[in-house]
């Protein structure tokens, strides 16, 4: 009771996949974590002239739920784990440019 060829050339495929969906899981994860901390530090120094400090903070405190629950089904919805990879650091990026400008 051998294996087929098409049971042993599928393996590397499923191999293939399982890393694949690592990869999104740590994207969404942690490039979503990074992106969930750093943009509402961006938030509230750009909120901050607008709203009381404190309102700021919430608002920003709050809406990093939202960002964290978005960026791990944006890591999901891309193409690749590259893209997704790509997502999260360039949104990374764009909010950590924006906190240090604005402090």
């Amino acid at each position: 009771m051998g294996l087929s060829k098409v049971a042993v050339a599928a393996q590397p495929r499923k191999r293939a996949a399982g890393w694949a969906v690592a990869s999104r899981l740590l994207a969404g994860g942690l490039g979503g974590y990074a992106l969930a901390q750093l943009l509402p530090v961006a938030l509230v120094a750009s909120l901050a002239p607008a709203l009381p400090r404190a309102d700021a903070v919430l608002v920003a405190m709050q809406l990093s739920f939202v960002v964290y629950a978005a960026a791990l089904m944006a890591a999901f919805a891309a193409r690749s784990p590259g893209r997704a990879w790509a997502g999260m650091l360039l949104a990374s990026l764009a909010s950590a440019a924006i906190v240090w400008m604005a402090l």
